[in-house]
């Protein structure tokens, strides 16, 4: 296989406008999730901007992206883009969708991702998850949670749907983090398709891929990431980065 990272990032965020440029102990935002990306060495990465500020700011940094049309629905309408530019032959064959938003993310993560795909053949998209942290977790509608049919080591799964609803029962119950790596053509096929019945429903892009066929593998993580969605989880990030320099 031969990955490559792509980080869909705007400006417009409806909760935390500007949060791609959002000061993180001297960093932006940006610049830490692509930092983190690149030590994964899962391959190259790059950022998909809908807007020319971070750009600006990613190439400062010394990093690559690519100015991406402000309109795209989706990041990964926008990661399909910047691949138009930066791969146009087909080179790369795995695409790693990477949020913009989790500045944090361990290289572990994005690598463990990468590998569902390598060691399951039938895989089309790879992503991760964590148990929740209390009961809290499954009853919080902005937690999707994955059902999924568990390997027997208890490490991976099998996704059978994603869903904000609460689920019920004494297993765990897991929460879905937005680390997708995605076969090439499954990515192209997914974004060619129009948003779906349960898609619509739930306000979950996954369930697109599969209503349309497709394996999603999840592997389990051990910790959730800090995914910076409002000011109060800004404010976290930025004393998260002060403990861990």
């Amino acid at each position: 296989m031969n990955p490559i990272v792509l980080i869909p990032a705007r400006m417009a965020a409806t909760r935390l406008p500007g949060k791609p440029l959002a000061d993180i102990a001297g960093l932006p935002m940006i610049v830490r999730v692509l930092r983190q990306a690149e030590r994964a060495q899962v391959g190259p990465v790059a950022v998909a901007a809908g807007d020319i500020e971070i750009v600006e700011a990613v190439r400062a940094a010394g990093g690559q992206a690519v100015l991406t049309d402000p309109g795209l629905p989706s990041g990964s309408d926008r990661i399909v883009a910047a691949l138009k530019e930066l791969d146009p032959g087909g080179r790369h064959d795995v695409v790693v969708n990477l949020q913009g938003d989790i500045p944090f993310l361990a290289p572990e993560v994005t690598a463990a991702s990468v590998a569902l795909l390598a060691d399951r053949p039938a895989c089309d998209i790879g992503t991760v998850m964590v148990a929740e942290s209390g009961p809290t977790d499954r009853a919080n509608p902005d937690m999707p949670k994955v059902v999924a049919a568990m390997q027997p080591d208890g490490r991976s799964g099998r996704a059978l749907y994603f869903t904000r609803s609460v689920l019920y029962g004494d297993e765990p119950v897991w929460i879905h983090h937005g680390v997708y790596a995605y076969r090439r053509e499954a990515l192209e096929r997914f974004t060619a398709a129009p948003p779906s019945p349960l898609e619509r429903r739930e306000r979950l892009e996954q369930l697109r891929a599969l209503e349309l066929g497709m394996q999603i593998w999840a592997a389990v993580i051990e910790e959730a990431p800090i995914s910076v969605d409002s000011p109060a989880d800004l404010e976290r990030a930025r004393a998260y980065a002060k403990e861990h320099p």
